[in-house]
């Protein structure tokens, strides 16, 4: 879901409509959208119609599905590719990208980019052509794809059976009272904040998670941790890693500003995939480097934290 947030100001004057001034404002809202009303709006925090009357000072919200498009396309987005034959692709994604065309990203993501390292330029109705499993927008590392129906239904098979092992490294904030461990919780949707996730050990909620860790060094009041996840829930590691009480450094949803790291972005990243691969007699491992940000962030806890 899309969203724009404004305080009105002076130029509204003693008052104006809602939609008007939000038209008069570039890159608020498209007019035909404000048209059609395909979206909600609030002021100040409760809900309004586009009619109302809004006064300086006031703080206005809309937010907005983006309309999916009817095809997805070819585009000509540098990949790192970690390995690649007849039957898959691996590749080192990067922090920001999306891995499949979705509400509020339906272009610049894996599988835009997919398509053209394939040499598909015919767009597709297919929005997930090629993905098994999947990594957050934020998240980097290792990542593999099916270059063909045969492989995409061979390597779900792999996933749904629990044949693949799948190792990240995070940099926490804070150290875990136990030097390795096993968490295993229920993972459900948080009912306060539609973004987040949350944990229960109450058998009936949620899904089951399980994942294990091993510290693998300390700064001062930081970790650095290698995590196995053995299921695969949506923020299944930063979750357990807010259940630790040591969020992922960076998190901006589970953690929160750290004063010796105020431009930091999420610390995961997806460090190695072992899985089978189809016409393959063993499991083949795959490792993605410690992207950039992780070594300048440790070069700076060894600064702060030399022994």
């Amino acid at each position: 879901m899309s969203e724009f947030r404004i305080e009105v100001g002076e130029d509204a004057g003693a008052g104006m409509r809602l939609d008007r001034y939000c038209a008069l404002h570039s890159g608020a809202v498209s007019r035909s959208r404000l048209k059609n009303g395909a979206l909600e709006a609030s002021v100040n925090g409760k809900a309004s119609k586009l009619s109302r009357t809004v006064k300086p000072g006031d703080l206005i919200l809309l937010r907005w599905e983006d309309p999916a498009p009817e095809a997805i396309e070819a585009e000509e987005i540098p990949l790192r590719i970690l390995y690649e034959d007849d039957n898959v692709t691996v590749v080192n994604k990067v922090q920001g990208m999306v891995t499949h065309p979705a509400a509020g990203n339906w272009s610049g993501t894996l599988v835009n980019a997919l398509m053209w390292h394939w040499g598909r330029l015919t767009p597709g109705d297919n929005l997930r052509p090629g993905i098994v499993h999947r990594l957050d927008k934020d998240t980097s590392g290792v990542i593999i794809t099916a270059r063909n129906r045969d492989a995409e239904s061979y390597l779900q098979d792999r996933f749904r059976n629990r044949q693949t092992l799948k190792v990240y490294a995070a940099i926490l904030s804070g150290i875990p009272k136990q030097s390795a461990g096993e968490i295993s919780t229920r993972i459900l949707r948080d009912p306060k904040n539609r973004k987040r996730f949350t944990w229960s050990l109450d058998e009936t909620k949620g899904k089951g998670a399980r994942t294990s860790y091993r510290v693998v060094k300390t700064y001062g009041p930081y970790a650095l941790v290698l995590f196995r996840i053995h299921t695969g829930r949506t923020h299944q590691i930063r979750v357990h890693a807010k259940y630790l009480g040591c969020p992922v450094l960076g998190d901006p949803i589970y953690g929160k500003k750290d004063r010796n790291f105020p431009e930091a972005t999420l610390m995961l990243h997806a460090r190695r995939l072992t899985i089978p691969l189809p016409g393959r007699n063993k499991p083949l491992t795959f490792r993605a480097p410690l992207p950039r940000r992780f070594r300048k962030v440790i070069l700076r806890l060894r600064e702060l934290y030399a022994p």
